[in-house]
């Protein structure tokens, strides 16, 4: 199966399946010595898991992230960071009874058609179990934002016909639906746990705001901004429209309403736009202001109200979906929303820095860095080799001194640094500095 990899200098790769024993994912192109706070990662898996609330899925799951590679004494090593994610709550036989039958609104017909084969437990790839691996990558992703001040913000704008009608980021995390307006976040509940009753669920409009974000990121034909954060948007399974800014109201504008004039910001010291009908991205690059967006999440298709639909014989089925399903997504989407965000975000800030000298000045600062390594390594092997030496001397009664063999070393040297264009006096001063080092190792033994 393709397509399970993100990313070009941060690359973002997840496995596993939604009744199997476990997920996970795997993060390559972070440079090494940056901190990693694992309770942070635990934080925003914390906000998406199942069972936290009345208005989602009673499914009981700890999703313990457990970091089994890249990140060593709280720090990134360089290499891939792999982290395992178990699955512990599965009731596979709840879908026994749905293996033959095609469910409205659900993936099980189209992965047939793709791959000839389905895993009906849960939806396997197609699970939103799957989003769990994605907030791993995305918490990751932003602690390395936060160090540079950028903040991403997704709440609940609005479920079945209620939208909110004042945004206080504070109030996100006070209330089960992740709205930033108290007073609608009652009513979505409440609309919420009717849906439940009725057997039905409900959709909504997450909105994701990104405050401080740099100008210059993103690539002005087809890794435009926008259309990197619809990519990776749209890829979560219950989302079905992606809007930037304005987005589908821009097309009720003239564009004396909808451009964003601009002027001289002397607190930012810098040129800012009085609107931010944009959404904070000119030709697909961002202009500094707040990245603004939208995200349409569909109810649901696992309901227990009858549904009419075929089995994979073509046999007319009345079909009532039990289980524990969430009646509306959108609480658990907001965390999923900001990962993916977040990847894309610190994605193009790595492709950025490439472009710039600092980014030329540290990556090849940190090759000097593994080249002084390594020359560490040789020299520790060097001197260990000559212990070996010593020892054999002192075995055969030969000297520490053999002038012979050390002329030859100098006249060694010197010919290979001309041909280096290395500096006489450098390699004179390292050799004399390894010889009375040897001279000395050797002293030792042979006492």
């Amino acid at each position: 199966m393709s397509g399970n990899i993100y990313g070009s200098a941060f690359r973002v790769m997840t496995f596993g399946e939604s009744h199997g024993p476990y997920i996970g994912l795997v993060i390559d192109g972070l440079r090494p010595g940056l901190p990693i706070d694992t309770d942070q990662i635990q934080y925003e898996l914390d906000r998406r898991r199942p069972g936290q609330s009345s208005v989602v899925t009673p499914r009981k799951e700890t999703d313990q992230a457990k970091i089994i590679s890249g990140v060593f004494e709280g720090k990134t090593t360089g290499t891939p960071i792999c982290i395992l994610i178990q699955n512990q709550d599965q009731r596979s036989g709840d879908y026994q009874k749905l293996r033959d039958i095609l469910r409205p609104g659900h993936a099980a017909y189209s992965f047939l058609e793709k791959y000839g084969i389905f895993d009906y437990r849960g939806g396997g790839r197609a699970s939103g179990r799957e989003t769990a691996t994605r907030v791993a990558a995305g918490a990751v992703a932003k602690q390395f934002l936060k160090s540079r001040g950028i903040e991403i913000f997704g709440y609940t704008r609005r479920i079945g016909e209620i939208e909110i009608q004042s945004i206080d980021l504070d109030q996100i995390e006070k209330n089960p639906v992740r709205s930033a307006d108290a007073t609608a976040a009652k009513k979505m509940t409440e609309a919420i746990l009717q849906a439940q009753n009725e057997g039905d669920s409900l959709g909504g409009v997450i909105e994701i705001q990104v405050k401080n974000c740099p100008s210059g990121l993103g690539e002005p034909v087809f890794n435009k901004l926008e259309a990197d954060l619809a990519q990776v948007l749209m890829s979560i399974g219950a989302v079905k429209a992606f809007e930037m800014g304005d987005g589908f109201q821009a097309a009720s504008m003239k564009g004396s309403e909808f451009n964003d004039n601009f002027y001289f910001n002397k607190k930012k010291k810098r040129f800012s736009t009085r609107t931010n009908h944009a959404g904070g991205v000119l030709g697909g690059i961002t202009n500094g202001e707040d990245l603004i967006m939208r995200i349409t999440v569909k109810p649901p298709s696992s309901i227990r109200k009858e549904q009419d639909t075929v089995d994979n014989q073509g046999n007319p089925v009345k079909l009532t979906v039990e289980g524990r399903h969430d009646s509306c997504i959108c609480p658990r989407i907001v965390p999923v929303a900001e990962a993916m965000v977040a990847l894309v975000l610190i994605d193009h800030i790595l492709m950025q820095e490439r472009l710039s000298n600092e980014s030329r000045l540290h990556e090849i600062r940190h090759q000097i860095d593994m080249l002084d390594m390594q020359f560490i390594l040789l020299l520790a092997q060097r001197r260990n080799l000559i212990r070996k030496i010593a020892e054999f001397k002192a075995q055969n009664s030969r000297k520490v001194h053999d002038a012979e063999r050390e002329e030859f070393k100098v006249r060694q040297w010197q010919e290979q640094a001309r041909t280096l264009d290395i500096p006489k006096d450098l390699v004179d001063s390292i050799f004399t500095s390894i010889l009375s080092d040897s001279h000395h190792l050797q002293g030792e033994t042979l006492k």
